[in-house]
């Protein structure tokens, strides 16, 4: 039977105060700082999409929940440092929203709303067009200094290659179509094949960095996420695995064992599979 009890954000807001008491509270929550907490962050979010991939929608409000939790610990530290509080995160994300849909509240507060025209009649490449613009104009008062500026380090490196070379575009630095990207990747090829010829280490490495870097810019001209596209074959790739496994496990024989053309009979069969 479910709780009749529903907790509230101002329990949770209490309860990390609670965690980080330095009398009362968890040894661990107490010790921890700004630095420590990112890479929990990360994981969570992963796990997040993780679950969506997986279409585990029970398991969701769990791992949203350790995702805000991560953003509570920031508050937490904030203010305790007097910077900035939970309330302050909530409003300005608030305010940011307002002023980035001026189409959905056309006189800049929340009570106001657009009259007359429903949401599938809007021109949504005037709505990107100014949604750029305005996140150029907060860029510029943070007085950054070049179109790269502010894209985390941290993000995946295809993500964050995919946003790098989609800034460096919005400067006119990009193909005209797909095509010269396409050209690109078949030219990095080449670079790359004729490193491994030589067998130097590093430039083989920079060279299948640039390939990589070339098809996420493919990718970006197809309108193809790489992250969730390279998700999507990896896990393609580890349900076929385990039916190759599975069918020789079941003829008796260590897969290890096995020659690769009975390996790949296998993993045809389990494209067939996949197919019906």
């Amino acid at each position: 039977m479910q709780d009749q009890h529903r907790y509230t954000l101002d329990d949770l807001l209490m309860l990390m105060q609670v965690l980080r008491d330095p009398q009362q509270g968890c040894p661990w929550d107490v010790a921890q700082h700004w630095e420590t907490i990112v890479p929990h962050t990360l994981e969570e979010a992963h796990e997040v999409a993780d679950a969506i991939e997986r279409r585990a929608f029970d398991e969701l409000p769990g791992e949203l929940g350790d995702l805000l939790f991560q953003i509570i610990y920031y508050a937490q530290f904030g203010s305790e440092e007097g910077r900035f509080d939970f309330h302050d995160i909530v409003h300005v994300l608030t305010a940011k929203m307002i002023a980035r849909h001026p189409h959905v509240f056309p006189g800049g507060h929340l009570d106001s709303r657009r009259q007359g025209v429903a949401a599938s009649d809007v021109d949504t490449s005037e709505i990107n067009r100014r949604w750029e613009a305005r996140k150029a104009d907060e860029r510029d008062s943070r007085a950054a200094t070049s179109y790269l500026d502010d894209i985390p380090l941290a993000l995946p490196a295809l993500s964050r290659a995919g946003k790098l070379s989609s800034r460096a575009s919005r400067a006119g630095f990009d193909w005209p179509n797909h095509h010269g990207a396409l050209e690109k990747i078949r030219e990095e090829l080449a670079e790359l094949e004729a490193e491994i010829e030589t067998g130097h280490q590093g430039r083989m490495n920079d060279e299948l960095g640039d390939l990589l870097f070339a098809v996420v810019n493919l990718a970006r001209h197809l309108k193809i996420d790489p992250e969730q596209a390279l998700r999507g074959t990896s896990q393609r790739f580890e349900r076929r695995f385990r039916h190759v496994e599975t069918a020789v496990r079941e003829s008796g024989h260590a897969i290890d064992a096995t020659d690769l053309d009975t390996l790949e009979r296998h993993w045809q069969e389990a494209k067939r599979t996949e197919g019906k």
